[in-house]
């Protein structure tokens, strides 16, 4: 019976390179999910406590470090994903993985794209970059992956309006608490439709 609904569920991996917040919520958010199944977790770093938090909840979990995406794809192919899934993935996606997953690799984006994407904006730089253009709004913005750096097509943004003069730190909390309460639901809404 296990091997039946695993065969009818939708298989996402996801790769992070930092702590892995979104990776854990997304987790705790598929578990015992009859439609979708977190078949995997790969990082880009040594993350020990990841590495316990997927071991907890039985997930496979590879710290692919120094290897190049051939490993990364091993791993994927070895896991039967049907979908990758970047929550704070830091390296730029290959042409053999986006052929391998034609659009079906999707990221989520600290900020309200199309402003403040491109090569090199990511985590607190991005933050900085809204600090220091005393934004009103920023948020989340969950798109495709494609061979450019955040100019995959666009499938869900969240706003958030900031208090004046907000500082990286204060901007980095409030997308965080979108992130957190958005990327899990809205990936089930966009894979149930897939």
């Amino acid at each position: 019976m296990l091997n039946f609904v695993a065969q009818m569920q939708t298989q996402i991996i996801i790769f992070i390179s930092g702590a892995g917040s979104n990776a854990r919520e997304i987790i705790r958010y598929f578990n015992e999910n009859e439609a979708i199944n977190v078949c995997g977790v790969v990082s880009s770093k040594e993350n020990e406590t990841m590495a316990s938090f997927c071991e907890e909840r039985q997930v496979p979990f590879a710290n692919l470090e120094g290897q190049d995406f051939s490993a990364y794809l091993k791993f994927c192919l070895e896991q039967n994903a049907q979908w990758v899934i970047l929550a704070g993935f830091l390296k730029k996606i290959p042409s053999e993985l986006l052929e391998a997953f034609p659009n079906r690799i999707i990221n989520i984006h600290p900020a309200l794209l199309p402003n403040y994407g491109g090569a090199g904006m990511y985590g607190k730089k991005v933050h900085a970059a809204v600090a220091e253009a005393q934004e009103n709004f920023s948020g989340i913005t969950i798109h495709l992956v494609n061979e450019e750096f955040d100019k995959g097509k666009m499938l869900f943004q969240h706003a958030v309006r900031l208090p004046e003069k907000a500082s990286p730190e204060q901007i980095e909390n409030a997308v965080r608490a979108l992130e957190l309460a958005h990327f899990a639901p809205d990936l089930e809404t966009y894979l149930s439709s897939n």
